[in-house]
């Protein structure tokens, strides 16, 4: 499933087919998922969730990950910051990623799209495959977006980003609206 558009554009024109094309949104997260796996040398995430998440007890691979998150992904999300947040334990730490704005949010104009592509699958990937607990906070009214690593995600019912409607500018609850001949349609999110 590629784009003939390059760069972001591209991505973005993906993700907008991924959501549009009927599959579910389980389907959606485990795909998005296995591409984050495959970024990574498979003995890494082993040796890393064995050896290195552990430490501390994971403090210091959440600000690790924090670090390297924040410098890594601006391409994608735009303007990051580290900063810190609070812990489960009511300590504090500095393992948390501020997202001034969101691109991939702001771009894809979907709040499904950040959910089911973005959101659930990279709280997935740190927890299962890094050891690192990951509760991301995307806050829709301004596309900022905080990360709190080693900070367990909340169970999915009382998870807030997750009941929110669709974007008034989202474009595809706009094409769900034509196909259903202008019935309202939510962004399908989990």
């Amino acid at each position: 499933m590629g784009s003939e558009k390059l760069g972001y554009d591209g991505l973005i024109e993906i993700v907008n087919r991924l959501m549009l094309k009927g599959r579910s949104n389980l389907e959606t997260e485990q795909s998005a998922v296995r591409i984050l796996k495959s970024l990574f040398p498979p003995l890494i995430l082993v040796l890393f969730k064995m050896l290195v998440a552990p430490i501390g007890g994971g403090r210091l691979a959440s600000m690790m990950v924090a670090r390297v998150t924040a410098w890594s992904c601006q391409w994608l999300m735009g303007a990051s910051s580290v900063n810190s947040i609070d812990l489960p334990d009511g300590s504090s730490c500095s393992s948390g990623v501020f997202v001034e704005r969101c691109k991939y949010l702001e771009e894809s104009k979907c709040i499904g799209i950040c959910i089911n592509t973005c959101k659930l699958p990279t709280q997935t990937f740190f927890k299962d495959y890094m050891g690192i607990p990951l509760y991301m906070e995307p806050k829709f009214s301004d596309y900022s977006c905080q990360f709190n690593f080693g900070v367990p995600q909340p169970p999915r019912s009382s998870d807030s980003a997750l009941h929110e409607p669709c974007l008034e500018i989202c474009p595809n609850a706009n094409r769900r609206k034509e196909l259903n001949k202008g019935l309202a349609v939510q962004c399908p999110k989990v």
